[in-house]
């Protein structure tokens, strides 16, 4: 591919503000992208750069409503872009714009874009703690307030009959099989994701943008106790995204001749290789397994394209839960702690909602002029839905994307109605637990004799009937998954009893 279309990365930028959560400096996300997108004007070397931008692409921002944000940062740089874009929610979206954007520039229809996105739901929750309206702080009215969202980015109705719809609830349901299909004791499992979290917060540490830069030992992040108290089995808070942050991260990538042309410095490109993304079923009851993410290993395996995943020197993924940088590890056939990365994690780094995966483009490129070599970089949105990696190099490597995802959806086994009374055998589980430390209620994903699956919640606030699928009912954590179970159920809930052991 000629210097005309060859993509790369030249521009990165991030800021973190009001860590103190003070409501004379809260500045709405808007101003924090705007930041953002200066930091990475300064940080390409070329001022005028930025005006020649053709290509403005903004992620969702979830913590305050925005009619054209896109638009609105192309006139603040003095832009006029022939491309706008605004996201939908997700955190495959920063993976997806740039991936789109390398595309638009290997063809020939694009020379600079810029992409950018934040959150300021930290200031957001002290301006309301104080009774304070936003937009009476100086913050956007057009629209303003919190965006709608679409039912659909929710959850499916199946999924509401059965309460599994909060994130911390759907991926903790599939840890629990994808521990069992490893063949992974709890223990086992509990301690591998508390490794592998630990080493996410040594990273962060040493991220200027990071939310919460202490490092806490794999001890102190799977022991649940006071500030770190369970909240669904068998996941600490500290093992939970953290989305309460002001942060903000921008990114501008161009062809390799308009780089050259507006004379930034050749040690400040990094090479956008390309990617890929799949998708599976928005509904995860209609997903063949827990256990697996056939979107995941689609887009991974499309991405590296036989590259063996040991040469790569930075590994950065998403990690709202465990759950999901460990089935990336597993697919690549790599150790947990290889894909710690270099971000920091949502635990530690912090989770501003579908803008995290800009933060960890940010870092990586910033680890790739420094040291060389080779990154992946992996986003996910949704229920473990929407999947996107890209390969980032120091060194030149030609083009070879693909912005289009695909559909991965395969084959489900039937949902059925949860029976007055049946034997099953469970294929996920997981129990909430309430702010005090107590179990409240436990999510159930089961099969029945003939193949069917039946999807069930025990009643709210009944500690004992969410016991029965605990992994901790005696003392020391037992397994529950693929236990036959005998389900009852009764005013749209259910109780459930072990059938071994």
């Amino acid at each position: 591919m000629s210097a005309e279309r060859t993509p790369v990365l030249v521009g990165v930028g991030q800021v973190r503000g009001n860590r103190a959560r003070d409501v004379a400096a809260a500045r709405e996300p808007a101003e924090l992208v705007s930041a953002a997108v200066a930091a990475a004007a300064a940080d390409c070397g070329a001022p005028g750069l930025l005006a020649a931008t053709d290509t403005v692409a903004t992620v969702r921002t979830t913590s305050w409503a925005y009619a054209d944000l896109a638009g609105s940062i192309a006139a603040e740089i003095g832009a006029r872009p022939r491309h706008t874009v605004d996201s939908s929610v997700g955190g495959q979206w920063p993976a997806v714009l740039l991936e789109q954007a390398a595309a638009r520039i290997a063809d020939g229809s694009s020379q600079v874009a810029l992409i950018a996105g934040g959150e300021a739901m930290a200031s957001l929750g002290a301006l309301r703690a104080a009774g304070t309206d936003p937009v009476a702080a100086g913050w956007s009215s057009a629209p303003g307030g919190p965006p709608a969202f679409d039912p659909e980015e929710i959850g499916s109705p199946a999924m509401l009959a059965a309460g599994i719809l909060l994130p911390r609830r759907v991926y903790a349901l599939f840890h629990s099989a994808h521990r069992h299909a490893l063949g992974l004791s709890p223990d086992a499992a509990i301690a591998r994701s508390a490794r592998l979290y630990a080493a996410f917060t040594e990273v962060a540490a040493a991220n200027p943008a990071a939310w919460n830069p202490q490092v806490r030992t794999a001890a102190e992040i799977a022991e649940p106790g006071q500030g770190n108290r369970m909240v669904a089995e068998p996941y600490t808070l500290a093992q939970n995204a953290m989305p309460h942050v002001d942060q903000a991260a921008a990114v501008i990538v161009t062809s390799l001749a308009a780089a050259r042309a507006h004379g930034v410095p050749e040690e400040r490109i990094v090479h956008v290789v390309g990617g890929a993304g799949a998708s599976d079923a928005t509904d995860v009851l209609a997903r063949p397994s827990f256990a697996s993410s056939a979107a995941l290993a689609d887009a991974l395996d499309r991405t590296l394209a036989g590259l063996d995943p040991a040469e790569l020197d930075v590994i950065d993924v998403y990690s709202c839960f465990p759950v999901v940088p460990e089935l990336v590890a597993d697919h690549l056939g790599l150790p947990v702690t290889s894909v710690a990365g270099v971000t920091g994690g949502h635990n530690a780094f912090g989770g501003p909602l579908s803008s995290y995966t800009l933060h960890a483009l940010v870092a990586v490129t910033q680890r790739l002029r420094a040291g060389g070599g080779r990154a992946l970089v992996h986003g996910n949105g949704g229920y473990l839905t929407h999947q996107h990696a890209l390969l980032l190099s120091r060194d030149p490597m030609p083009y070879r994307g693909d912005p289009q995802p695909r559909d991965t959806a395969g084959p489900a086994p039937r949902l059925v109605p949860v029976p007055d009374v049946a034997e099953a055998v469970v294929e996920a589980a997981t129990v909430e637990y309430g702010r005090a430390g107590a179990p409240e209620q436990a999510f159930l994903v089961a099969r029945l004799p003939d193949g069917a699956r039946i999807a069930a919640t025990t009643a709210p606030g009944d500690p004992d009937a969410a016991m029965a699928l605990s992994l901790h009912r005696r003392g020391a954590p037992r397994e529950i998954v693929g236990v036959p179970v005998r389900v009852t159920r009764k005013d749209g809930h259910v109780a459930v009893d072990t059938l071994e052991g």
